[in-house]
């Protein structure tokens, strides 16, 4: 399938702190403005645990079990920040665990219909417990650490319990299944 014919000219529809909303070529999206790109982090304790966080989302008004993510370069002194140092910041800053070693996995479209931005995914291992974690002050986050013997009978019972559950937390299982077997 090609491209569209209709190159009508990129109109900044609205546009705020963090986000610009766009029209382009019949389609409307939206882009994170001075940020490049966003983390995700597959944590992994020597405990064989997946570390989560339990956040607050203030677009769907309930708490969300997600991965550790954040944006790159989301200030004015880490414009240069690597996407690495990015993701071990937010580990860090989100659930009080450093990398000892950190991997990047793979990166891809977030959301193709809705977003040109990048999710880019970091396996993060030799955890050491620095801090609490909780996230920057804007946040509202509590750090949960999932068995990964048993990940997928954890995970149901939390989803009949009505709790929100990010999808990404299976591609997590999915890559760890391979680290574990490789």
């Amino acid at each position: 399938m090609t491209a569209p014919q209709d190159r009508s000219p990129r109109t900044v529809l609205c546009e705020g702190k963090w986000l610009r909303f766009v029209s382009e070529s019949g389609w409307e999206y939206v882009e994170h403005r001075r940020v490049r790109g966003v983390v995700i982090v597959i944590a992994r304790t020597p405990e064989d645990r997946l570390v989560l966080v339990d956040q607050y989302r203030v677009p769907l008004k309930r708490r969300v079990l997600e991965l550790p993510a954040g944006l790159v370069g989301d200030g004015a002194a880490s414009d240069d920040e690597a996407f690495a140092d990015a993701a071990r910041r937010e580990l860090l800053e989100e659930t009080g665990y450093w990398a000892g070693r950190i991997e990047f996995l793979f990166d891809g479209p977030m959301s193709p219909g809705r977003s040109p931005d990048f999710y880019s995914f970091f396996l993060a291992e030799n955890l050491e417990k620095r801090g609490r974690g909780g996230g920057d002050g804007t946040e509202d986050i509590r750090v949960e650490e999932m068995p990964l013997d048993g990940a997928e009978g954890w995970l149901d019972a939390r989803r009949k319990a009505g709790e929100l559950i990010d999808p990404k937390i299976y591609i997590a299982l999915y890559f760890l299944t391979r680290v574990r077997a490789g």
